[in-house]
């Protein structure tokens, strides 16, 4: 699967793509990652990528011509791929988005705007899909990128060395993980639960979907409703 992110910051994925499951994932070659920096396409002779809104305002708007020119080069790199933009104004990304995507396994391009967004003839014409990572405000796109890419790459075949690790994690069932525990036995007085110690895997299960239920209604009541509803059906 291919990701093409499109930024005006492309060493911020230095680190990201040289560690970890991201890491590994490329150098086996189950995912690629391309970065395409948008000012290279910017026919300014200063490379500039943004200028002042229409109307007044504040800040800066990203301008459309390097954008679109970056998008269709992506578009020449895998031309049935996904355009996505990350801005406040789009729906909250969830695990099911990640779990659609690495389902479908259709190429992604990650905008990453920066400024006040990217001129809106941009969204009209080339953007498949606006996708926010929470009720918040980040300086730009690169991080929400970064969280898509890690997100679905763990999801595909492959990536992750035991395949059930990413069937068991919180929000895979509308639930949220179980509390997990390690060596030692005893540390600073708080033993491990028993049951987890006992090699009967039956209690075992039974326990971790008890914990888990409890933990979603305690934390996050609305992922428990939805849980309890698939349930009842």
């Amino acid at each position: 699967m291919k990701f093409i992110i499109l930024t005006i910051f492309p060493d911020f994925f230095i680190s990201f793509m040289e560690s970890s499951i991201i890491k590994k994932a490329l150098e086996r070659n189950l995912i690629e990652v391309t970065i395409l920096n948008i000012r290279d396409f910017s026919k300014n002779k200063h490379q500039k990528t943004d200028d002042y809104p229409f109307g007044g305002g504040p800040g800066m708007v990203m301008t459309p011509q390097p954008i679109a020119d970056a998008i269709k080069q992506a578009k020449i790199l895998s031309p049935d791929s996904r355009v996505i933009y990350f801005t406040p104004k789009g729906r909250v990304y969830a695990q099911s988005d990640a779990m659609t995507f690495a389902h479908d396994k259709t190429d992604l391009i990650l905008l990453c705007g920066h400024y006040e967004g990217v001129d809106q003839r941009i969204l009209d014409k080339y953007v498949d899909q606006e996708i926010s990572a929470g009720d918040f405000i980040l300086t730009g796109g690169e991080i929400p990128a970064m969280l898509v890419v890690d997100s679905v790459s763990r999801l595909l075949e492959g990536v992750l060395g035991n395949e059930d690790s990413s069937a068991d994690e919180s929000f895979s069932k509308h639930l949220l993980e179980f509390p997990q525990y390690t060596r030692p036995r005893v540390f600073e007085g708080m033993e491990v639960p028993e049951v987890l110690t006992s090699g009967n895997h039956k209690e075992i299960d039974k326990w971790r979907l008890e914990m888990s239920e409890s933990e979603t209604e305690a934390k996050r009541p609305d992922l428990y409703k939805m849980y309890k509803k698939e349930e009842d059906k």
